[in-house]
């Protein structure tokens, strides 16, 4: 069996598993967005994500930002300009809300994706799913990374990965492209299970969160 085949196995099996295990806190999250700001959604409206070969899809997240905060960004010049030079990471955001800030510093946030799992959209472990326009810009920014994009866009992205459990949003993109490419090439059970056991460590310390 390929261990592709073995992949999706495991991650239908830990996404039901997890989904469970994580239902309270998924909905204390909910209910506190919901009492943050009652006029928005508890899910997060986001621009389409990058999937595997090139299709774009929409990640499930709890919504961490004020309603409309694709418009608000758009709408802000210089906030925009500095998002973009900012690897599409902005420290103190300042759409990010009070339950925002605790749910991203604890990935709290993308526990909805065990959803994209089900759906086959995405694995639990595996490359980070980019934005289309960040690969566009970035690639312009770090032309060397193209072979390296095309690499980690041969197979699902995941919710968890070896960039996010070395150290999340603080490596800029051409060295996040490198282990995410770096990942497919040695991609195997053993490869996974290292990066899951180091993933609820790096959830708690929050380090590199944004």
């Amino acid at each position: 069996m390929k261990y592709e085949y073995l992949k999706r196995i495991i991650d239908i099996f830990l996404a039901i598993f997890l989904g469970t295990l994580f239902l309270p806190v998924s909905l204390i999250v909910a209910l506190a967005i919901k009492l943050e700001s009652p006029n928005g959604p508890v899910f997060a409206d986001t621009p389409p994500r990058v999937g595997k070969n090139g299709r774009l899809f929409r990640t499930y997240k709890f919504r961490s930002m004020i309603p409309n905060a694709v418009e608000y960004l758009k709408s802000n010049p210089d906030l925009l300009e500095k998002y973009k030079k900012s690897s599409f990471k902005l420290h103190d955001d300042p759409r990010v809300t009070k339950v925002g800030r605790f749910i991203r510093k604890y990935s709290l946030d993308e526990v909805p994706q065990f959803v994209n799992i089900l759906k086959g959209e995405m694995s639990l472990i595996g490359p980070r799913p980019y934005y289309s326009d960040e690969l566009e810009e970035q690639q312009a920014k770090y032309p060397q990374t193209k072979d390296l994009v095309k690499k980690a866009l041969s197979v699902h992205p995941g919710i968890t990965g070896i960039w996010q459990v070395s150290g999340r949003s603080a490596i800029n993109f051409d060295k996040r492209i490198e282990m995410d490419s770096h990942y497919v090439r040695n991609m195997s059970l053993w490869y996974d299970l290292k990066i899951l056991l180091k993933t609820p460590f790096v959830m708690l310390s929050g380090k590199g969160a944004v």
